[in-house]
């Protein structure tokens, strides 16, 4: 693997190739991407103070009295712009924000992965993330209007984005992000690109450089690819499978060859966390009114809390162990959706992992039958408890956990409180044309 980059390095290669922007990107709460860019005669001043920036104006920041934030760039993160590449090109850093007292700031969402990620490291562990991001290409923004009709795996003509993919992993690559493959999903004008397995603060990185990179590709076609949970009626939603795993220095720690599922009492405590918190953290990994349109039965979306090895209606399946691949031993946590903040929705996932671990949970019985066949005695019986049905749920869950608090911190959490009833407000009174279509003519 090839030595971080440091700010020397950064420098030299600014002065090299002749860039003449340096894009400094950050997420608010809500995991929308924010820039500003600076010039290189910036840059040596940046690294050392940060780059001063009114934090009052972004979501979930700051009030307007106390409106001074700091941007310090992570010289690791740097990468040319593959569409603004060639001399006189600009390139990218993600930041850490901080108080102007030099603390992080606990409304930055990546100060607050970094934070669980450093509880997981004290405790041994570092976690690895591998997405599955779904998306759809529309013909713009204002329609659903698709490109195709074609399903799973289907392929020329029936696959109108190939070269769109094609062209878009190429961009990847020039970030130096890996990808595993790709391939049209089951909707028509669906599609997937599965990122090679990373660091989970790498990983969140590159699934906001992912997301920025579909959509400018797209837009340079003159289409565009939306990563809406659920933007079209009767046919499957996108979704953010999220495959994890724990490693204790080189081992895998959730793999253990003498147990039936080939899963460590580690593994599986940290799976029984992920059941056990799943609905309180459901409004980080599917944060939006939009999200619970997919989590309904009968699309593939997981609703039902419980784990499986073959079972893909579970939400957390434990992909079969293939010999020799001891390394390869994960969970997929199959509800979350791409919408969401990966930097907040990571770092919740790997919360209730080790709070599983740190309790020392007890995994309850796998389910081995098609759960949405089940009735909802026969679920109960099963203790198979479900989903929020609606962003109302999810905000109840959210507001009642102590965990999330301690996991997320107050700010993060009291701001996606406020907000997330704002946008349930919103919507509760809105007239939709469903109901003008339905009532208006017979009331």
């Amino acid at each position: 693997m090839a030595d971080k980059l440091s700010k020397e390095d950064v420098l030299q290669i600014v002065e090299e190739k002749q860039i003449k922007f340096v894009r400094f990107w950050f997420t608010d709460v809500l995991g929308n991407l924010k820039s500003f860019a600076v010039t290189p005669t910036e840059l040596e001043g940046a690294f050392e103070e940060g780059m001063g920036f009114d934090g009052s104006s972004i979501e979930g920041f700051v009030r307007i009295e106390e409106s001074d934030m700091v941007a310090f760039p992570d010289p690791s993160t740097f990468a040319v712009l593959p569409w603004r590449a060639g001399a006189g090109g600009a390139a990218r850093m993600f930041c850490e924000i901080r108080t102007p007292d030099g603390k992080p700031f606990p409304g930055d969402p990546r100060n607050v992965l970094k934070s669980v990620a450093a509880k997981a490291e004290a405790m041994g562990y570092t976690m690895y993330v591998g997405p599955e991001l779904e998306f759809f290409y529309f013909k713009d923004s204002c329609s659903t209007e698709v490109l195709d009709q074609g399903g799973y795996f289907d392929l020329t003509t029936l696959d109108a984005g190939s070269d769109l993919r094609r062209d878009t992993i190429n961009a990847l690559h020039a970030f130096g992000i890996q990808v595993e493959y790709s391939h049209h999903e089951v909707a028509p004008s669906q599609h997937e690109i599965d990122l090679r397995f990373k660091d989970v603060l790498t990983m969140a990185d590159q699934v906001m450089t992912y997301r920025l990179t579909v959509k400018e590709i797209a837009q340079q076609k003159g289409l565009y690819a939306s990563f809406m949970p659920k933007p079209m009626f009767g046919v499957n939603g996108s979704g953010m499978h999220v495959h994890q795993s724990l490693f204790d220095g080189s081992h895998n720690a959730f793999f253990d060859a003498a147990d039936e599922t080939n899963l460590s009492k580690v593994g599986k405590a940290y799976v029984a966390g992920l059941l056990a918190h799943v609905k309180e953290i459901a409004l980080v990994t599917n944060q939006w009114i939009n999200s619970y349109k997919r989590l309904v039965p009968g699309y593939e979306a997981p609703v039902y809390i419980c784990w499986s090895r073959r079972n893909r209606s579970a939400m957390v399946r434990v992909p079969l162990y293939k010999p020799g691949k001891e390394n390869a031993t994960r969970v997929e946590l199959r509800n979350p959706d791409p919408a969401c903040n990966p930097y907040l929705a990571f770092a919740a996932m790997l919360a209730a992992g080790l709070d599983g671990i740190e309790k020392g949970m007890e995994l309850p019985p796998e389910a081995s039958n098609n759960i949405y066949h089940m009735t909802e005695e026969e679920r109960a019986k099963c203790g198979i408890d479900s989903l929020p049905e609606d962003l109302y749920q999810a905000i109840k869950e959210f507001e009642k956990s102590s965990f999330v608090r301690e996991a997320l911190g107050d700010h993060v959490c009291d701001y996606l409180i406020r907000n997330k009833w704002a946008e349930w407000d919103d919507y509760k009174t809105l007239v939709t044309p469903y109901e003008i279509a339905r009532y208006l003519p017979i009331l």
